[in-house]
């Protein structure tokens, strides 16, 4: 009997495909290096919590690493490094490879914007001796999560003049922060009976900034003119100026450790800045790769891609046909034969929650970076659902390269679904599969991932641009 048992145990190693959290095995040293880099990415997300600001601590970094501004009719050689930023809002890096332009490119694409509140062209108001903001909330979000909780302001003001005022308040100790109000229970019977999805209304995301009159008069809207005068004399400021104004709430929570153990994070804005960050790592530390390395950080991604710094533009396809003719090839030829990595996450199965997801085809904590073929909703709509033979190269790829990887969907089939910037890459006739890191309670305030997984992207794009 035990020699049979030892012999199907010895045929379901070799035919199953092993589930198992990945821990088991990573070598001390990894585990070493895995935690060592999550300290950075800390540090990067309390840095990074807008896709203006995202982008700007990424230039910082692509500067400090040699990397030069590209401008159109450059001239390029094999290990140059070069960046462009796209209207403060994007990043496209690249380092020329040694083989041929026309064997393509690798390409990593990942997005640096994320659920939040903007505040509204004319967001300031007083109601009963109260001053408050007017939002509109920007991505796919549970509005109720949004109440209750410290938020920081972020952005850039452009004045009459022309001038721009940058803007971040609540992220230092010292700052104020704001918040939007909820009801107490003891009064809430009426709203407790709404649908889950109207418990908050958006009209009801108003964030309260302040309660003093100007000074002791007694006029009318004292109070929020005590603020605009606190405004003016910090930001030389009217009021007419937040109509060209991109100011953001988002939490003002840090990035922690999560767990007795400190083996996850939990921290605003995971989806999608983990993949950006370890995407970004990745190309930083590639010196002499074979393939031209791309790597773009887009903003839009939440809200579909649109508009002239998302992926639907045409920004990145001219940032590699500009490369591509300074290399004396085109643009064209270049893609046609290019491969991508869509770095966008995927959800973690969340055991107080398991109905949603089929158990056999969904992402877990701390089993690796997660290759996810097709996104979509339904019936697959709004993918581009990767090749298999382009599936079979990665999958060989990341074993070759001791990358613990698995498998996911987003949720059941009818459940639900969402989509990643996969699709308009693909468009250009690019090969491309989605990667990223597991998340769970994505798009929420407060998202978190485990530092197995989110190493292991990094090791996987790292992997992927070397190739």
């Amino acid at each position: 009997m035990s020699e049979k048992n030892n012999a199907a145990n010895e045929l379901k190693e070799k035919l199953f495909v092993k589930r198992k959290n990945a821990f088991y095995n990573m070598t001390e040293e990894e585990l070493t290096a895995c935690d060592e880099f999550c300290e950075d990415y800390k540090s990067f997300m309390d840095r990074a919590k807008t896709e203006r600001e995202a982008a700007a601590v990424s230039q910082e970094l692509l500067i400090n690493h040699g990397y030069s501004e590209f401008k159109k009719g450059m001239s390029l050689k094999p290990g140059d490094k070069i960046y462009s930023i796209n209207r403060k809002k994007a990043v496209l890096m690249a380092v020329i490879g040694t083989a041929p332009i026309e064997e393509g490119v690798r390409l990593c694409a990942a997005h640096i914007d994320s659920p939040r509140l903007d505040l509204k062209q004319n967001p300031l108001y007083e109601d009963n001796e109260m001053a408050l903001f007017k939002t509109h909330y920007y991505g796919g979000i549970k509005k109720y999560q949004w109440t209750a909780m410290p938020l920081s302001l972020h952005g850039v003001i452009v004045k009459a003049d022309g001038s721009e005022v940058s803007v971040c308040v609540g992220e230092d100790d010292n700052d104020p922060v704001f918040c939007v109000s909820d009801l107490l229970p003891h009064l809430a019977n009426e709203q407790m009976k709404r649908p889950l999805a109207q418990g908050i209304k958006g009209e009801e995301l108003n964030i309260i900034i302040g309660s003093r009159p100007f000074n002791k008069d007694e006029a009318s809207e004292a109070v929020k003119l005590n603020i605009m005068n606190i405004l003016f004399e910090k930001y030389g400021i009217t009021e007419h100026d937040f109509i060209s104004a991109e100011l953001e709430a988002v939490p003002a929570f840090k990035a922690r450790d999560i767990g007795f153990d400190r083996s996850m994070i939990g921290s605003y804005g995971h989806d999608d800045r983990v993949c950006a960050y370890t995407a970004l790592m990745a190309t930083l530390e590639c010196e002499a790769p074979k393939h031209t390395v791309v790597t773009v950080l887009t903003d839009k991604e939440e809200i579909g891609s649109e508009g002239n710094t998302g992926l639907c533009s045409a920004y990145l396809k001219y940032f590699i046909a500009d490369i591509a003719d300074a290399l004396g090839s085109d643009g064209r030829t270049v893609l046609s034969a290019s491969q991508c990595l869509s770095a966008d996450v995927n959800a973690a199965f969340d055991p107080t929650f398991p109905e949603v997801n089929e158990r056999n085809n969904c992402a877990y904590i701390n089993r690796g970076v997660v290759v996810t073929k097709y996104t979509g909703s339904r019936g697959k709509s709004g993918t581009s659902d990767a090749s298999a033979e382009f599936t079979g190269k990665i999958r060989r790829l990341l074993d070759s390269k001791n990358v613990i990887w698995q498998t996911g969907e987003l949720g059941k089939v009818d459940e639900g679904g969402g989509g990643t910037v996969a699709a308009y890459i693909a468009n250009l006739n690019v090969d491309t599969i989605d990667m990223g890191v597991p998340v769970l309670s994505m798009h929420s305030p407060y998202e978190i991932v485990s530092k197995i997984d989110t190493y292991m992207a990094y090791k996987a794009f790292a992997a992927f641009i070397a190739e």
